[in-house]
């Protein structure tokens, strides 16, 4: 990895750019009651530091795992429960979800920042070869889709927790790993085609990821009206 301060500056600011602007888009969507600002900031960080322990666990994995298959569903699912126990981590008893809402803008807010290093990190190497916008573009160079995809995976899941927050417990669990469960097969079946297609068919495979995007805001509107 290069060690180029402007390499990693550009880098950095690309990846925490689009992040950052689609956790605003989000915040809106939740004006009427916000949550504390410091909060989101520490959750953030959570979900950026999240990366660090999902790095060496995927490299584990690839290790270990034959099938090409089973190591993407493996990855998918480190990378969608440690968001997961980002937010715990910061949550736990604290009576700060507090609404139905709370689940989905905080577990976006991780994944938000588990994004922005991620995509950071896959930035450096196209810079540091000097490669220009068309061929990041039409290379290797999934990160276009990281962010959305994070937020989408972990909508699904925040939103899975906000309508069962009234229900007795085993619903709650059930929930849960449903929320899970669907959150994990989003992003396999997304690194899948990518990975499959080499990059090739690339709108198609975004404008899958845009439909499941559009039925995660019209969920998220439902859980913010049960508040």
């Amino acid at each position: 990895m290069t060690g180029d301060p402007k390499i990693l500056g550009l880098a950095f600011l690309g990846g925490i750019i689009p992040s950052l602007l689609w956790l605003w888009f989000w915040l809106r969507e939740d004006r009427k009651n916000p949550e504390p600002k410091g909060l989101l900031a520490i959750i953030f960080i959570m979900g950026i530091i999240g990366v660090i322990f999902v790095l060496p666990i995927q490299k584990f994995i690839q290790a270990q795992v034959d099938s090409h298959e089973w190591e993407i569903i493996l990855w998918a699912s480190t990378e969608e429960i440690i968001k997961y126990f980002a937010v715990l981590a910061v949550l736990y008893k604290t009576k700060h979800a507090n609404e139905p809402i709370d689940w989905p803008i905080y577990l976006i807010t991780a994944a938000l920042g588990f994004a922005a290093l991620e995509n950071a990190l896959f930035l450096v190497k196209p810079l540091s070869m000097g490669e220009n916008t068309i061929s990041l573009l039409t290379g290797e160079l999934r990160f276009l889709g990281s962010t959305l995809l994070h937020t989408v995976a972990s909508g699904i899941l925040g939103i899975a927790l906000g309508i069962s927050m009234y229900m007795e417990k085993f619903s709650r669990q059930t929930y849960l790993v449903a929320g899970l469960v669907f959150a994990i097969a989003l992003h396999s079946v997304f690194n899948f085609f990518i990975i499959r297609n080499s990059g090739n068919d690339v709108l198609k495979v975004f404008g899958f990821l845009w439909v499941a995007a559009i039925i995660v805001m019209l969920l998220f509107e439902k859980v913010r009206r049960m508040n």
